[in-house]
């Protein structure tokens, strides 16, 4: 059997040049106006973190990209598109993978039954045997139904899908969130390997302890609005300032 590290070597991405570039995006919910200006760009091949405390309007970040709020103003390009005008379900086929928070498993098909369902966005899709190598667990529920699996292995089945799917640029909510410490290792593990592919990953996390040593970029937001960004090299001398922007 193959190694992780050796599962799907043609999922390697050139790193450098921007996946994904937001500018001064407002983002409403009927009168709720909750994003006020975000700006960040992502370039191919990183992870980048979205922090803040609850209520930052860090999901409905990830959300706005999605074409998932009542309105949107602004700018966002992915892959050199411009898709502020685009359709929702058009979005996912510039190779975009969103796992949202509330994980999206559908209870009363089993494991394989929900990674065969997502259509392809792209080529260049994990097959079943590369996902099972990446996801023993998974392998070894494939016949259970999603009502009858833990938190951490319904999240696996989550982020796994959306790897059979092609998508190149990950959008992840609170994956870690009510997981043991051993799931969030595994988790944290596989967002590495994905990384080290040229992945381009965003993350949303609570667990900067998780989100941490995975990052090369950390945005803060605060009320609709990125306030500052550490990158990983400045990480070590800024953890004190990033705590107390936190709250920790």
């Amino acid at each position: 059997m193959k190694t992780v590290a050796e599962v799907a070597p043609e999922f390697r991405d050139s790193l450098g040049g921007e996946m994904l570039r937001i500018r001064d995006l407002h983002a409403y919910y009927g009168e709720s106006h909750i994003l006020h200006g975000v700006d960040f760009d992502v370039r191919r091949g990183e992870l980048v973190t979205l922090l803040g405390r609850n209520g930052a309007g860090r999901s409905t970040t990830l959300k706005a990209i999605m074409n998932m709020v009542g309105r949107r103003t602004g700018s966002i390009t992915i892959n050199g598109n411009e898709t502020l005008g685009m359709k929702p379900h058009r979005i996912p086929r510039l190779g975009i993978g969103y796992c949202p928070e509330e994980r999206g498993i559908f209870a009363s098909l089993d494991v394989e039954e929900n990674l065969l369902l997502p259509p392809t966005v792209r080529s260049g899709g994990m097959s079943l045997d590369e996902i099972y190598t990446m996801f023993p667990n998974l392998y070894e529920r494939r016949r259970s139904q999603g009502t009858k699996l833990s938190g951490g292995e319904q999240q696996m089945l989550a982020l796994a899908r959306i790897l059979r799917t092609g998508a190149r640029l990950l959008l992840l909510d609170e994956i870690t969130e009510g997981l043991a410490p051993v799931i969030n290792q595994t988790l944290g593990e596989v967002l590495m390997t994905l990384k080290e592919r040229g992945m381009t990953i965003v993350l949303v996390e609570q667990n900067f302890r998780f989100a941490a040593p995975l990052a090369d970029r950390h945005f803060v937001m605060e009320h609709g609005r990125i306030i500052e960004e550490i990158s990983a090299a400045e990480l070590p001398s800024q953890r004190e300032h990033l705590n107390t922007l936190l709250g920790v």
